[in-house]
């Protein structure tokens, strides 16, 4: 899937409907449209987003996501996650790794 390919099928708020349809490449494109170019830290909290995902059939909350940063690096991460994704948890990081927009959360 390059940038031109056309994407899964996603929400008004470009979130992903079926969050099967996540793959890598779709995750640098979605990135590349918010502006950000993915590194380590970003594929670990991406992967532990997904692998939670997995097991729990629900979204992380971001706590846990900044737990797992933290633990990862073995050093604070509180702000690590919004420094990943400066726009928020969920309209970034969420939307990045596939997720479908938790509705309950209206924000970060």
């Amino acid at each position: 899937m390059d940038a031109t390919a056309e994407l899964p099928a996603i929400d008004d708020e470009g979130y992903l409907i079926d969050p099967t349809d996540w793959n890598e490449q779709l995750a640098r494109i979605l990135a590349q449209q918010e502006n950000i170019e993915l590194g380590d830290a970003h594929w670990v909290a991406i992967n532990f987003m997904r692998d939670f995902y997995q097991e729990h059939q629900v979204i992380p909350d971001v706590r846990f996501v900044t737990r797992h940063l933290a633990e990862f690096y073995g050093v604070p991460a509180r702000n690590l996650i919004f420094e990943l994704f400066p726009y928020g948890y969920v309209k970034q990081a969420c939307r990045i790794a596939g997720m479908k927009r938790p509705r309950g959360w209206s924000t970060g």
